[in-house]
């Protein structure tokens, strides 16, 4: 266990990931330094450590003195900085590729140990701009920190999740769920905890330098197969429809005009590919249980958050 002396510094540690991994750090004997645009609003993370463990500082990837700032005396620096639909200044580019280099430069200059957050599909010929800024930073922090670790996860879940409780909240008033591109897309769901591990297991050396890993849970399902479970534990009967891709890409040019679209045409490029840890990955050992965790079952967490959903007197929050 690494000593309270030992300092890392979190790009993004405000994030769904990153409270995961601050508690996971924490628990690990780590001091860690918060670096977001806005400190005031990181104040949620104080209790995961004990007095004086998590601090939150200004740094903006777009003002590379302050990244550079963030990271001085840091034994290891962690890029969780990511975004799942550009806006405005926010491209996926300026924050994906452009930002995982700004945090790259400031670790070299540190001295510390590099670990980069990436997706599985991140690819620089990919259609999707997302998997190819992806792609983007995973060159930039290997190149600028030929160690560096890059974590590569599948669909994240658990309680603050961007996927189950989108479309659990959705299946509350829409009487259908649209299955995209005929929900046959691969998924791996891995558990938010499980990723958290596995950033502690990178910061403290347990990873290979200059590796790319793949994380992703102990069950591969289709789209379609999600969509079955999130009304089975959200005890909701819905029609599952079939939706082309190139229905879904028009769809999503009206949903592009919300603040936060539920669905973009970027995304629509992304789920004509599968989401899950490659033969390859598992050969070499570059996956959970290379870096000796065991995967969660999803459905040994699913239940705990999703019965928020349910309709009133439908079912009793789990004790456990």
């Amino acid at each position: 266990m690494a000593g309270m002396d030992r300092l890392v510094t979190l790009y993004g540690g405000s994030g769904f990931i990153g409270r995961h991994t601050v508690r996971a750090l924490a628990k690990a004997g780590w001091r860690i330094r918060v670096a977001v645009r806005r400190p005031d609003l990181a104040n949620h993370l104080q209790p995961l450590g004990a007095v004086g463990q998590i601090h939150a500082v200004q740094a903006n990837l777009r003002f590379p003195e302050s990244v550079m700032r963030a990271a001085e005396s840091s034994a290891a620096v962690v890029n969780l900085v990511g975004i799942l639909h550009k806006s405005g200044a926010q491209t996926f580019d300026a924050v994906q590729a452009e930002g995982a280099a700004c945090v790259a430069e400031a670790a070299k200059a540190a001295g510390s140990r590099l670990v980069q957050m990436s997706a599985i599909g991140a690819d620089r010929n990919s259609a999707s701009a997302y998997a190819r800024s992806k792609a983007e930073g995973e060159a930039m922090a290997l190149s600028t920190v030929p160690d560096a670790v890059v974590l590569r996860p599948s669909i994240v879940f658990g309680p603050e999740d961007d996927f189950f409780n989108r479309f659990a909240s959705l299946a509350r008033f829409s009487p259908a769920l649209p299955l995209i591109g005929g929900g046959h897309t691969k998924f791996q769901p891995v558990f938010v905890g499980d990723v958290a591990a596995a950033i502690v297991a990178a910061v403290e050396g347990r990873a290979r330098g200059g590796t790319i890993y793949e994380l992703g849970g102990p069950e591969v399902k289709t789209f379609a197969e999600l969509m079955r479970t999130v009304l089975e534990e959200t005890g909701r009967k819905r029609l599952l429809v079939p939706l082309p891709f190139s229905l879904a890409n028009f769809s999503a040019l009206f949903f592009e005009l919300m603040p936060k679209p539920m669905l973009t045409r970027d995304q629509v490029r992304l789920l004509r590919t599968d989401n899950a840890v490659s033969a390859e990955a598992e050969r070499e050992g570059r996956t959970l249980r290379g870096l000796g965790i065991t995967p969660t079952a999803m459905m040994t967490v699913l239940h705990t958050y999703l019965w928020r959903y349910r309709k009133a007197g439908q079912f009793t929050k789990p004790t456990a």
